[in-house]
């Protein structure tokens, strides 16, 4: 092989490696950025029913860190398969269907040593405990919330105007 054909092959080669590396990058930020909407979300949802459910500031806490859990196992899990295994992100889709994880899959995760490990039998964890005992009344007083749009407009607005700007960009 000459030496200027080997140069222009290796050459080309890193600038894809590296074009690849840039889209992973970004299209973490662009999960990332979905989970943090996420996790705003479900903290406006929760203080609004505080405000108006001043006896739910317990469980409401108690389900706001389940929550936390779950996504940032999503996080983690996500900013792992797009490293090592992308076939396993359905970035084609929206995103907050990117990610399809079951309950085999979080157990299975579990196993792991590592902080993904961690999180995933902090999440599995979660799954397989006893609800709150104020639980069900927690989820009524979410029903009752969310029938009142007006309540609720300006989170979820925001979580909406949050998602549509991740959906428009591109990872190119």
């Amino acid at each position: 092989m000459k030496p200027v054909f080997f140069a222009a092959l290796l050459s080309c080669s890193l600038l894809s490696t590296a074009q690849a590396q840039d889209i992973v990058d970004c299209q973490i930020k662009q999960y990332d950025t979905y989970i943090d909407a996420s996790l705003q979300w479900y903290q406006d949802l929760t203080q609004l029913t505080v405000t108006d459910y001043p006896e739910l500031k317990e469980v409401a806490d108690w389900f706001l860190e389940g929550r936390k859990h779950h996504f940032e196992l999503s996080r983690a899990v996500v900013h792992d398969y797009l490293r090592t295994e992308p076939n396993k992100v359905a970035t084609n889709r929206s995103i907050e269907a990117w990610l399809q994880l079951e309950q085999t899959d979080v157990k299975a995760l579990t196993d792991r040593d590592d902080e993904l490990g961690k999180l995933a039998k902090v999440t599995f964890h979660d799954r397989q405990t006893k609800p709150h005992e104020k639980n069900y009344e927690l989820r009524s007083a979410f029903a009752d919330l969310l029938s009142h749009p007006q309540k609720i407009d300006a989170a979820l607005s925001k979580y909406n105007a949050q998602i549509e700007q991740i959906e428009q960009s591109q990872c190119q």
